[in-house]
């Protein structure tokens, strides 16, 4: 039974930073893509790669979680 506490205490926090750093990344070119738009100039490839980039270091950190927390 004090295993089950112990485990209830502890936070899974494996991969949270890249997860972070890759919303950072999702809203940074949401942004810009949003002000691009807006002003009327062309979307540019850097915020579609930012977009991509962002979504993918997400998805490394929800693999890190699931993976690292059960080890």
């Amino acid at each position: 039974m004090t295993e089950n506490i112990q485990e209830a205490k502890t936070h899974n926090t494996h991969g949270a930073i890249v997860k972070l750093f890759g919303v950072i990344l999702i809203i940074l070119g949401t942004l810009n893509t949003m002000l691009s738009w807006r002003g009327g100039f062309a979307v540019m490839s850097l915020p579609v790669i930012l977009l991509a980039l962002g979504l993918g270091l997400c998805l490394v950190g929800s693999v890190m979680k699931n993976r690292l927390g059960r080890a």
